[in-house]
């Protein structure tokens, strides 16, 4: 039997200044994500606001294995960015890049509401997956939740963008649930919070904006 392959993410937050902020949504919502969907391999892509915690805005892009982001097609979109992407990529303040497979993952479909949780690097990634995974079971008792997963980074693929601090730059596993209601998605970022080692300040709690699948572009 084939081994079963992991999905890929590519997770991009940033925070953005107020006087560019409709020039950022707009180029994100009419152009960037509809560009990286049609790319083939992705499955998805989200876009959240934050409601607790920072940076403001949070984008997910789901393939289907992370060597879509290691291929030429996508190497060269990175490298050979629009007009328009030229013009916003330098403005996003803070931001995280990182591209990693997905694994640990307990549930299905997509949530409303996503938090997030920075973990501290392990000494050894095959248990952090495995105590993930037993941090999901336990929050899918919850009639809110829908999904949880780990994205590990890897730090060849996960190029920064050009605003980003590379003196603090660290390759820190992200912890992700999924819920369908807000008090849900709290209630499971506290438990995981203190259930995972999870780097203080570094939790934070989003509601979806929108989303587009590749489904619907053919």
């Amino acid at each position: 039997m084939n081994p079963v392959t992991q999905q890929g993410m590519l997770f991009v937050a940033s925070d953005i200044l107020e006087a560019d902020e409709a020039d950022f949504n707009a180029w994100y919502d009419r152009e960037h994500v509809e560009e990286r969907v049609r790319m083939r391999g992705v499955i998805s892509a989200a876009r959240y606001v934050a409601l607790q915690g920072r940076p403001k805005y949070l984008s997910l892009y789901w393939a289907e294995s992370i060597a879509v982001f290691a291929s030429p097609a996508y190497a060269h979109a990175f490298q050979h960015q629009t007009a328009w992407s030229q013009r916003t990529l330098p403005k996003m303040v803070a931001p995280t890049r990182r591209i990693g497979d997905v694994s640990a993952s307990v549930g299905l479909g997509s949530g409303a509401y996503v938090a997030t949780l920075s973990l501290n690097l392990p000494d050894d990634p095959q248990a952090l997956a495995e105590r993930c995974a037993e941090v999901g079971a336990r929050l899918s008792e919850d009639p809110g939740f829908v999904r949880a997963y780990l994205l590990s980074p890897n730090d060849e693929l996960s190029r920064p963008l050009p605003q980003e601090d590379l003196a603090t730059r660290r390759m820190y596993p992200i912890f992700i649930v999924e819920s369908s209601s807000e008090v849900s998605n709290t209630r499971a970022a506290d438990f995981a919070a203190q259930a995972l080692d999870s780097r203080p300040g570094e939790v934070a709690r989003y509601c979806l904006t929108w989303k587009l699948s590749a489904t619907e572009l053919t």
